[in-house]
């Protein structure tokens, strides 16, 4: 017994101190396990003293992509002027005023621009903004006095007219004029114009419609083309004709008549162009109206004399023909004096020369798009174009070449001294102009 008694007194402090080491050690362990995270934020607002129940998380918003600008479409030629960039849309029509000293474009970018053509050989193109609002300008064209311009809008699908106005701080401005013109035309319209005498307005349509407008707003005159459909109808720089073409294989020509006293009479035809074999795409007049080209879908383009007697019934001649790549759409234009011709088809230009119809330049890829305007300036110094946002300027030197034939031919055969020293002077001021732009003698 006093042996039991003995072991079970030595055992007891040996249990004791072993379960406290096992107490220590659960401690130990508890402190040393990951605590969990909290539900909610530290900074929630609680309730009667009790945090919030847990809420879902909300899965991050994904980051925005980040817009690219589009690509600019860049030409180079040693020809090239300038590439005026300043709309961020296509530019869709082009209008030289008819003094010279203004460029007039639209743009899908909601504004129309007006450039000074004193600065396009310069490093800056300055141009005023005249913002169209809600709507965009799909067609622009100045007025004679260039102290006003009538747009063709894309939405309201009418003409509206807008006139230069002075600012408080001395500049200026254009601002539209109260009422747009009423809708008249059931098919898309395809070009406008206003005649240089200031008379009346053009607007056609691609069915076979073409409106006269007076400039208020009043119709003077419809005429039905009937060419199936129009391609293409402008007025002439004259301001006397009014010319239309389509699918039929010709161009019609009408004189707006006037009385003395100014009083609209009628509209009565004057000639027609016949000569290709598919429809024509595109025409231009002359300055003076007295030739004219063509484009066809038979690949050809054709010079004519429209000097004639038309109340008389005479026809115009065809002085020749050319060929050229005809692709939709096709534009084609003429120099103010009528010695070079300018073609576009697709994104590219072709310049020639009108006394043997003789290819004179050739501008490829000069826009990312296919061209929608071409034009030469009042003085013949410019062949202008659109397709893309850019609107490319490029050296009319087959015009200078041309002058500088044509007056060498006439100085052979004159024997006036007068006339001499004239044609000479030309013939020089065409060679400088060659020289400052090639940068070696012509």
């Amino acid at each position: 017994m006093e042996a039991v008694a003995g072991l079970g007194g030595s055992v007891l402090p040996g249990a004791l101190i072993v379960l406290m080491l096992v107490l220590l050690l659960g401690v130990a362990l508890h402190r040393s396990a990951p605590r969990e995270t909290p539900t909610a934020p530290q900074d929630e607002p609680r309730a009667n003293g009790h945090a919030r129940p847990e809420e879902p998380r909300k899965a991050k918003p994904a980051a925005r992509a980040r817009r690219e600008k589009p690509h600019q479409h860049s030409f180079a030629h040693r020809l090239l002027v300038a590439a005026l960039k300043g709309h961020s849309s296509p530019v869709t029509c082009l209008d030289f005023s008819s003094n010279g000293k203004y460029l007039a474009s639209c743009s899908e970018d909601r504004t129309v621009r007006l450039w000074s053509i004193r600065d396009l050989a310069g490093r800056e193109h300055r141009c005023l903004r005249v913002n169209m609002g809600l709507d965009h300008a799909e067609l622009v064209r100045l007025s004679p006095d260039s102290r006003a311009f009538i747009v063709w809008l894309a939405n309201a699908e009418t003409i509206r007219v807008y006139k230069m106005t002075k600012k408080d701080d001395g500049s200026f401005t254009f601002t539209a004029t109260s009422g747009d013109f009423p809708k008249k035309h059931k098919a898309p319209v395809i070009n406008i114009g206003i005649a240089e005498t200031g008379k009346f307005i053009m607007t056609a349509s691609s069915d076979t419609t073409i409106l006269i407008w007076s400039p208020k707003g009043e119709v003077l005159a419809s005429i039905n083309t009937n060419q199936m459909n129009n391609a293409y109808a402008t007025v002439s720089p004259c301001g006397r004709f009014v010319a239309s073409c389509g699918f039929t294989p010709d161009v019609k020509v009408w004189v707006v008549c006037f009385s003395k006293n100014g009083d609209f009479r009628e509209v009565t035809r004057a000639f027609e162009l016949k000569g290709h074999t598919a429809g024509v795409q595109s025409f231009s007049f002359s300055n003076d109206s007295r030739r004219m080209v063509t484009v066809s879908k038979d690949g050809t383009w054709k010079f004519w004399d429209t000097d004639v007697e038309y109340k008389k019934q005479q026809d115009p001649h065809l002085l020749l023909t050319g060929q050229c790549a005809v692709l939709e759409p096709c534009r084609i234009a003429l120099s103010p004096d009528g010695r070079t011709v300018a073609v576009a088809s697709g994104t590219d230009i072709v310049v020639y020369n009108t006394r043997r119809g003789e290819e004179e330049e050739r501008f490829l890829g000069v826009h990312s798009h296919c061209i929608t305007d071409l034009a030469f300036d009042t003085t013949g110094r410019y062949v202008v174009s659109c397709g893309d946002r850019a609107i490319c300027v490029l050296h009319n030197t087959a015009g200078h070449r041309a002058v500088v034939e044509e007056m060498e031919a006439m100085l052979k055969k004159t024997g006036n001294k007068a006339t001499q020293e004239r044609l000479e002077q030309q013939i020089s001021s065409a060679r400088k102009a060659l020289a400052a732009i090639y940068g070696k003698k012509h």
